[in-house]
């Protein structure tokens, strides 16, 4: 098992990492919507939704992969009425040939979040 932080991500405040490979697996622990800082983005929906997603394939890249190799993705909604807004924006990033996902409504920790991604990739043959 190999864990990876991206070089320019803050160290988190939480005990986890944000990728780690095991075996032809790679997991991308929950992105949210953040800035340089590191600080929660704030405001713009689909500018949070794009950010998670970068900050995604950001880890992605760090372990060696790409959105195109994501087999699963889980969605986080801080609301029901953020879905088909979500499903929007996602379905432009994503590309044609979507990965399984599963989309659910949570209560975050901070009061700012309204969408976590997290994913898993499969990097073998």
């Amino acid at each position: 098992m190999k864990t990876v932080h991206p070089e320019h991500f803050p160290t988190p405040a939480v005990p986890l990492s944000h990728g780690v490979r095991a075996g032809d697996l790679f997991f991308v622990s929950g992105q949210v919507a953040t800035g340089p800082d590191g600080a929660v983005l704030v405001g713009d929906f689909e500018a949070e939704v794009n950010s998670a997603i970068d900050n995604v394939e950001a880890v992605l890249h760090a372990g060696g992969a790409t959105l195109a190799d994501v087999v699963k993705v889980g969605a986080y909604l801080s609301n029901a009425a953020l879905f088909a807004p979500f499903n929007e924006i996602y379905a432009r990033r994503i590309g044609d040939v979507p990965p399984a996902r599963t989309t659910v409504v949570v209560g975050f920790g901070h009061p700012d979040v309204r969408v976590e991604i997290e994913a898993i990739a499969h990097l073998g043959k």
